[in-house]
């Protein structure tokens, strides 16, 4: 049965051009969208206005277009939502949730250090809660979410049940950096909750942030998404295929053969040699999979 109330998203960063990784997120998302009958948003994610690239935005849109993946409202873009976020954070404090931090990532790094912790190449700097209790007379650098202790679960509608001890995995973490840019944390789940949000389809590297974002919809009193984690596409090391891999941008002349590509990451295999028509079919087919298999993870 078709969802009577369903509106989905893609957030691409501005940070270059789409690629093949990007593509199979964005389909999934749109599909997803179109065979529930619902909604399918684009949201431009350039909170982080130090990585972002003028005229990346306009770039991902026609790329997205080129592809016949067309938003059904027009595109937001986070670097217009800034006062929004600052009102989040600001209930957030006044409900006592959020607390000013005055670390430097050095100085979190000596703490660690001493007490014996290390941290593997990329993974996440989990904050000791050194100004949990107080900034012991030192000036404010930032703003974090007060976690508390305890396993977070949650079901992916790929992946299964999950779960996370955030505490441990990440720690208190941030809401408004230094530098005085928004998390992409807070961000994230400010605008899904004003957008309405019911279904995020998204990589499965983002996967991780789903507890954190749980804890803020919670604590924002704002309603939790149904997830589905899509698989990434590799680069020949093994590695997720990402622009700060050098990642090639997808060949919009070549449409059918890029989205191919995709649909074959995600399971499909659509036959139809015209765009409107290779869109109908892999719809079809993606219905059929997901729609007729609710709450059966493990579907691609």
């Amino acid at each position: 049965m078709l969802a009577t109330h369903y509106i989905g998203r893609f957030a691409p960063s501005p940070t270059g051009p789409l690629h093949a990784g990007s593509l199979v997120a964005a389909l999934a998302s749109w599909l997803d969208a179109r065979a529930h009958g619902g909604r399918w948003l684009v949201r431009i994610e350039d909170v982080d206005i130090p990585r972002s690239i003028d005229g990346a935005d306009r770039m991902i849109l026609q790329q997205l277009a080129d592809f016949g993946l067309l938003p059904d409202e027009p595109p937001w873009h986070q670097s217009d939502r800034l006062a929004d976020y600052q009102r989040a954070l600001d209930s957030l404090i006044a409900s006592g949730i959020a607390y000013p931090c005055a670390c430097s990532r050095k100085e979190i790094e000596a703490s660690l250090m001493a007490h014996g912790q290390t941290r593997a190449r990329n993974s996440e700097r989990v904050y000791p809660g050194t100004c949990r209790n107080g900034l012991q007379g030192r000036a404010a650098r930032a703003w974090r979410l007060r976690v508390h202790e305890g396993e977070h679960h949650w079901t992916d509608r790929r992946l299964g049940p999950q779960e996370q001890y955030v505490a441990q995995a990440v720690g208190d973490f941030i809401l408004k950096r230094a530098d005085g840019q928004f998390a992409y944390q807070l961000a994230v789940v400010v605008d899904d909750g004003a957008q309405g949000i019911t279904h995020i389809v998204r990589g499965e590297d983002l996967a991780d942030n789903t507890a954190r974002q749980i804890l803020l919809q919670r604590a924002l009193d704002l309603p939790t998404p149904q997830y589905l984690h899509t698989p990434l596409v590799l680069n020949a090391l093994g590695e997720k295929l990402s622009k700060q891999s050098g990642a090639p941008a997808l060949q919009t002349n070549e449409a059918l053969l890029e989205l191919n590509a995709a649909a074959r990451t995600l399971g499909l295999q659509v036959q139809s040699s015209s765009l409107g028509d290779w869109l109908a079919e892999a719809t079809a087919q993606w219905r059929a999979r997901w729609l007729s298999a609710q709450g059966q993870p493990g579907k691609i």
